[in-house]
């Protein structure tokens, strides 16, 4: 399953406006209900305040937001927003003034004969001049539709990060592709400049790989035993190359089950140890290979010979692209839950990775 970030469909858009307003319905009804100590009555006349709320939501989220804010036109935000407010308070003034209070006055003086209500009185004019009534209005719009846009926010937010995560991760994958493809053929041309009969063998084998790469390797997650499988395959390659020269061994602990994992995590810290250490080590060069699985941790370590006379080299080559890469793909992508780290012996390198393969961060 590829990771992919779209934008919701109508049906997903509707369903999630129909669920916030349905909640600010309830919160609104407890409130007035609580207030008018008559729930139904506060229901009914939450039902005919909730278009105010809902015109003042939309004019700020998909208007003044859209037109100035995301064109950084931040004063003209500040003003439209300000006039917006205005205007959503004198609608609801209006509404009150016409429509719900009456109403509240007419199901109350019914139920108490003597009852009077003080908002009520003065005229029309007075009543929506009445500045004690008007800053009630602008408080009980702005709660509700600023709950609203503070929460639109938040989910542009995570879309954004979302969308920048996967970017990264697209981008790193990039490099790592390029540079294994880079060395594997490397290695082809110079056998075939020897007309060697293994030829055929490393263009099946590099087949495999690539087919890999490009269906695979941009899951978010595939089955650790094909990961592991494509890192035998890359070995076997390799030691096409180096023949009898070079002593390889590979031990598998534990068992590998339906455990996941992102791809092409472990393959740059193999082509890593091949590449700064045995092809620079005349004689007898080395590599043992640890893969450690208890459930979802997994240790993976790398250990191979160092070139006689090199000194200290070790961080610099961790900082080249295969394991840079390696890093900050961990770091994206399994935050909190790694250790990777190289370690630059007086005759061998060591590479360490310990990783918790659970979910992945970005997969939600």
């Amino acid at each position: 399953m590829e990771t992919k970030f779209e934008t919701p469909s109508m049906k997903e858009s509707i369903l999630r406006h129909t669920g916030f307003w349905l909640i600010a319905i309830l919160v609104l009804t407890w409130i007035y209900g609580t207030a008018f100590d008559n729930f139904q009555l506060g229901f009914e006349v939450i039902l005919m305040l909730i278009p105010v709320h809902m015109l003042y939501f939309y004019t700020v989220a998909y208007w003044v937001i859209p037109r100035y804010f995301f064109r950084q036109q931040y004063i003209l935000t500040f003003f439209a927003c300000l006039l917006s407010a205005f205007m959503a308070a004198v609608v609801y003034r209006l509404n009150e003034i016409l429509i719900s209070d009456p109403y509240i006055f007419r199901v109350l003086s019914a139920t108490e004969k003597n009852f009077t209500w003080s908002k009520l009185d003065g005229s029309f004019s007075e009543q929506l001049l009445n500045p004690h009534d008007f800053v009630n209005a602008v408080e009980r719009c702005n709660v509700i539709v600023w709950l609203g846009v503070s929460l639109k926010f938040i989910k542009m937010w995570f879309e954004r990060r979302q969308a920048a995560l996967q970017a990264e991760l697209n981008f790193l994958k990039g490099q790592i592709h390029p540079h294994f493809l880079f060395n594997t053929l490397n290695n082809l041309y110079a056998l075939s400049l020897q007309q060697s009969k293994q030829v055929p063998g490393i263009v099946l084998g590099l087949s495999s790989i690539l087919r890999y790469i490009l269906y695979e390797g941009n899951s978010e997650e595939v089955s650790l035993k094909r990961d592991i499988e494509i890192l035998e395959s890359y070995i076997a390659l390799e030691k096409i190359r180096y023949e009898e020269r070079l002593d390889l061994n590979f031990n598998l602990i534990g068992e590998v089950n339906e455990q996941k994992i992102v791809p092409l995590l472990m393959l740059p810290l193999v082509e890593n140890a091949f590449k700064h250490g045995v092809s620079e080590t005349v004689d007898a060069p080395w590599i043992n290979i640890e893969l450690l699985v208890e459930g979802n941790n997994l240790s993976f370590k790398v250990s191979n010979s160092k070139p006689p006379g090199v000194a200290n080299s070790a961080r610099k080559d961790f900082e080249k692209v295969g394991l840079s890469n390696v890093r900050k793909r961990l770091e994206l992508l399994y935050p909190g839950r790694y250790f990777l780290d190289l370690l630059d012996e007086e005759e061998l390198y060591i590479a360490v990775l310990k990783v918790e393969i659970g979910h992945p961060a970005y997969i939600v």
